[in-house]
């Protein structure tokens, strides 16, 4: 086996084992978690994730022009003095911008819990976006595993306190809070310790380094808004959901989606080796290639929609206090699949092509079309199930403009496989919804195997060339 897919499967293996392990203290949490706190709790915490998911916004650009720039080269070519220049210069920022932010809420906010949570996310930023920096460096740089190893160290050290919180019985919002944030701050020290060539060197001039962050800043700032705009899609109707009804039915609908993106930890360890391999490859070998990953990754993805019905009996049963909320994951379910065709392939393919300007477009496109969601689903409507028909409708949309977007750029044609897998998705909507699990079970089953069928001469083409690669090397 040749070094390069040699190494391609070392950094799979790498990143699947740290996002399995998160997946799995994913799973525990959901089981367990809103089985011990009381929904109020259960709630203020999931919206401190949900105010969490945007940090990102304080990037202002600045780290995914680093990423953007340097993804593709060596861990050890890269600049040091710069690099570390960079890095210093960011977290100063971003410790401006965090006491900015607590003035702000120390003078604005009256609601108790919620000035808690605020401190907590400007606490947060200070610990986990300056580590996102390094982060980034590792990603770009193909250093996989190093960066595999802190992922691994900050879930484990979540768990482990975690397991004490509840033998010494403190768990609620707060402590589930504490606990996340002393994972943080120990993973960002050993950040800085993996990461120590790149921090602890001499600056370059003011001038190199002003000059180095504006540019790092113009390249990535498309990608950051393009990126934003894409969290605030969901975003948008998840705050319309807390606002139009309650805390706790945000919190009820937030444990359905975090089930129903469980299966999104597979496909950022793909994603997350991708960009440094995609970067790497003649741009003439990319159109080929998509249509090839599009197989792989979509024929599986379908299979995962038979998991939905015993998941669907079995958590009934463990959160009965939940099962109202539990029948919309036949809704959510489909998210999924959307969500990893745009973060592995789609979005993958745009910015190796530095086309963020596409990725931007699509989403300001859905954005548009979420406003109006909204007013009609939640103004005009007042209907909760509408409401959540729309998230995984708004998703959809996006997807299919990214591809189209991309398609045209690669000059490939997929709109037989998107109107099939329309299809196939709403078909699992409505048998989720109508029919009970036995029955559904079997439906869907029949629906797959015709699906499979339809894609047989795509099946055997994927398999030739896998058996193929498999014999040369």
């Amino acid at each position: 086996m040749n070094n390069r897919i040699s190494k391609i499967i070392k950094n799979f293996s790498y990143t699947l084992t740290s996002n399995l392990i998160s997946m799995l203290i994913s799973v525990l949490m959901v089981l367990f978690i809103p089985k011990i706190i009381n929904l109020g709790d259960y709630s203020y915490w999931q919206l401190f994730i949900f105010y969490t998911s945007y940090v990102g916004l304080f990037n202002i650009g600045w780290v995914e022009g680093v990423y953007l720039k340097y993804g593709g080269l060596k861990y050890s070519d890269l600049n040091k003095r710069i690099f570390s220049t960079q890095f210093w210069y960011f977290t100063i920022y971003i410790a401006v911008i965090s006491l900015i932010l607590v003035l702000y809420i120390y003078a604005r906010m009256d609601n108790f819990d919620k000035k808690f949570i605020m401190y907590m996310v400007s606490i947060y930023i200070l610990l986990t976006v300056p580590r996102g920096f390094l982060l980034f460096v590792l990603q770009a740089t193909n250093e996989i595993k190093k960066f595999s190893k802190i992922m691994i160290l900050d879930r484990l050290l979540y768990c482990l306190f975690l397991v004490l919180a509840f033998a010494f019985n403190f768990v609620n919002y707060k402590s589930l809070i504490y606990i996340d944030l002393i994972s943080k701050i120990i993973t960002t020290i050993i950040s800085l310790i993996i990461c120590k060539e790149i921090i602890n060197l001499k600056f370059v001039s003011l001038q190199q380094g002003l000059r180095e962050t504006f540019d790092n800043i113009k390249v990535g700032i498309k990608l950051l808004i393009a990126n934003l705009v894409g969290l605030f899609i969901i975003g948008l109707v998840r705050l319309g959901i807390e606002r139009n009804w309650n805390i706790e039915t945000f919190g009820k609908i937030s444990l359905t989606m975090s089930i129903s993106n469980l299966f999104m930890v597979f496909i950022n360890a793909a994603g997350i080796i991708m960009f440094p391999l995609l970067r790497q490859i003649p741009e003439g070998k990319l159109p080929k290639m998509y249509k090839t990953m599009r197989d792989m990754l979509m024929i599986p993805l379908f299979s995962l929609f038979v998991l939905y019905y015993p998941m669907k009996e079995i958590l009934t049963n463990w959160l009965p206090h939940y099962a109202e909320s539990l029948k919309y994951m036949a809704l959510l379910f489909p998210m999924c699949i959307f969500e990893s065709k745009v973060a592995l392939l789609i979005n993958t393919y745009l910015k190796t092509l530095r086309k963020e300007k596409l990725i931007l477009k699509a989403n300001i496109y859905t954005l548009i079309l979420t406003v109006v969601s909204i007013a009609i689903t939640i103004g005009l409507l007042n209907d909760l199930t509408t409401t959540v028909i729309s998230i995984v409708f708004l998703l959809a949309f996006r997807c299919i403009v990214s591809e189209i977007l991309l398609a045209r750029y690669l000059k490939i044609s997929v709109e037989k496989d998107i109107v099939l897998e329309l299809f196939m998705t709403i078909t699992f909507m409505l048998v989720g919804w109508i029919l009970n699990s036995i029955s559904g079970f079997f439906v869907y089953v029949i629906i797959y195997t015709i699906y499979m069928l339809l894609k047989k001469k795509d099946i055997n083409k994927l398999l030739i060339l896998l058996k193929s690669q498999f014999n040369s090397n």
